[in-house]
């Protein structure tokens, strides 16, 4: 049995919360200045992180290396399950074809890529947060945008910025539903709170995506579609998680914005549509392509002047995977089948949801504690960490596995090519599946040890100011866990004790975490694992990092100046 220890050092809390982030920053010093593959990066990072919590907390070496073991577990179920189906299912199509077909048809809406940069990662992407989360998201989107033409690169950073303001109501609402577990909110009252503070980012995301693609010029030019694309979005999730319903709020809202985009470009088209040359194909053995693919590519862009509606129904644009002839049509049953695996998720997951279906999915669902993993919490209370839950049939990944086998006589593949297939993703993402155990692993370290409720409490000391800082602690959870749901297991009471300790709403801070988490979402290691191993580029997680990196800071510090000034009498009637 081990107890934790909040100061380890000298009794001490502040210099035992500098000792306790050490795991995070070497790993984030590895990977953004040191450039280090992720995978070793995380493994380093493990190891300091064991050493703290064995030779400073102390926490026993035996109990320390079965919370890693946990750790691990997790990361590969349910998270790890997740994205290599979901993969799965996009090489499938790759392989057919029919990701080319999607590709046009993508492109027939609009041509230019800053309005599909809007379309794919916000908009398609809410919808695959809102169905599935844990990555899936960054992983599809990533490499569709590849398919439309932009650069590896380019199209990660892309679909990780994009995946933030549906983050909070991702995987039906988990997040939310579980931050009422722990805190013991009201669920509406908590749905309510994240409703008013995450459409902010809606509002904005799609603005700094296209500013992302095409710099000022394409803010300048396509700003009516991002503003229609947004506020669409921002609205219909502030609505639907205030009066109508948490888990189907990011369904309805990425909906709604795809619709509106849509129907915006029957009557409005950008000045100058815009296309990158150069960028590297999609093969058919792979999501994505190699580093030195990469490489060669150009970063010029073609610019074609037009009117206002010409060219909607033109030939594609954009570099995808050689299927492009000029002019070509796909049939509807084409069409259709390109889009059935997506539907068929949809279908999938939305049946999973009624009650007798649902049932009988979690009637198998077996928790156990981990084996010989016994932990106190410094308050004294028995640790619920070392429960383990297997819902090996209810799980995200074993529903994709189903719409997978459901996909497979949809598209026409052979059953043999699909196994094959499988088997072939999985040393796709061998570099990612290392990097996402071993993170979780990290993460799992130090909670069991008590490293992480250090630099919580710690944080929590600061009075009134703490709703300042309150999203950050959330931000902080994401970034270790990769996880808005597990940083709200891991802070939502904590944010709870101190809003109390300093007489600030507790729905507020508490709501405060799940939306500061989604903001470090894009820079979490188990997230830029997973979007480099999408499009080719294992091994530049680095890359990618400080490519977002400014973009979650930037973010994080408007959500914490919101917050703040919820707590205050400026936006205090904005607290359900």
């Amino acid at each position: 049995m081990y107890t934790q220890i909040l100061d380890p050092v000298a009794g001490s809390l502040a210099w035992s919360s500098l000792v306790a982030a050490i795991p995070l920053i070497v790993l984030f010093v590895l990977l953004g200045i040191l450039r280090m593959t992720a995978w070793l990066a995380a493994l380093i990072s493990l190891a300091v992180a064991l050493a703290i919590a064995i030779f400073v907390y102390p926490m026993p070496a035996g109990p320390a290396f079965l919370a890693a073991a946990e750790g691990a577990a997790f990361g590969f179920f349910p998270i790890l399950w997740i994205v290599i189906n979901a993969i799965w299912i996009y090489n499938m199509t790759v392989h057919t074809g029919h990701f080319d077909v999607l590709r046009r048809s993508f492109s027939r809406v609009s041509d230019d890529q800053r309005i599909q940069g809007v379309i794919v990662a916000f908009s398609f992407g809410a919808l695959l947060e809102a169905l599935a989360g844990f990555g899936t998201p960054v992983a599809i989107t990533s490499v569709m945008l590849i398919a439309l033409g932009f650069r590896p690169l380019k199209a990660a950073v892309v679909a990780l910025v994009a995946n933030t303001a549906p983050v909070a109501f991702g995987a039906l609402a988990v997040p939310i539903t579980t931050l009422a577990t722990v805190t013991g909110l009201p669920l509406h009252d908590l749905s309510a709170m994240v409703g008013r503070q995450t459409p902010l980012l809606g509002f904005v995301v799609p603005l700094a995506l296209v500013f992302i693609i095409d710099g000022t010029r394409g803010v300048r030019q396509t700003w009516p579609v991002a503003l229609v694309c947004g506020v669409v979005f921002a609205v219909a999730q502030f609505a639907i998680s205030n009066y109508v319903s948490a888990p189907l709020t990011d369904i309805i809202a990425s909906l709604l914005s795809a619709g509106a985009v849509v129907l915006f470009l029957r009557v409005w088209q950008p000045v100058e549509r815009f296309t990158e040359t150069g960028a590297p194909e999609v093969t058919r053995t792979g999501a994505g392509t190699d580093r030195s693919a990469e490489a060669k590519a150009t970063s010029t862009a073609t610019i074609d002047r037009q009117a206002p509606r010409a060219g909607r129904d033109g030939p594609p644009r954009g570099g995808g995977d050689g299927d492009t002839e000029p002019g070509r049509r796909d049939s509807g049953a084409e069409v259709f089948r390109a889009y059935s695996p997506y539907l068929i998720i949809i279908a999938v997951f939305g049946l999973a949801q009624i009650p007798a279906i649902q049932h009988a999915l979690t009637s198998v669902t077996r928790t156990f504690a981990w084996p010989g993993l016994h932990i106190t919490s410094a308050s004294g209370k028995m640790s619920t960490l070392p429960m383990f839950k297997f819902d090996w049939l209810a799980a995200a990944g074993t529903l994709l596995i189903i719409a997978g086998l459901l996909t497979i006589p949809v598209i026409r593949i052979r059953p043999v090519t699909a196994l094959r297939t499988y088997f072939a993703t999985y040393r796709q993402l061998a570099p990612a599946i290392v990097t996402v155990m071993a993170v979780l692993a990290l993460a799992y370290v130090m909670n069991a040890s008590g490293q992480t409720t250090t630099l919580g409490t710690w944080m929590a000391g600061a009075g009134g100011i703490f709703a300042l800082i309150s999203p950050i602690l959330g931000w902080l959870g994401v970034a270790v866990t990769g996880s808005d749901t597990s940083s709200n297991s891991l802070f939502g009471a904590l944010q709870v004790v101190a809003a109390q300790k300093a007489e600030l709403s507790a729905t507020l801070l508490a709501a405060a975490n799940s939306s500061g988490g989604v903001l470090g979402k894009m820079i979490s290691p188990q997230n830029l694992a997973i979007a480099a191993a999408a499009v080719g580029m294992s091994g530049r997680e680095g890359d990618l990092f400080r490519k977002v990196f400014l973009w979650s800071v930037v973010f994080l510090a408007v959500m914490c100046v919101l917050v703040y000034l919820q707590s205050s009498p400026v936006l205090s009637w904005m607290v359900p």
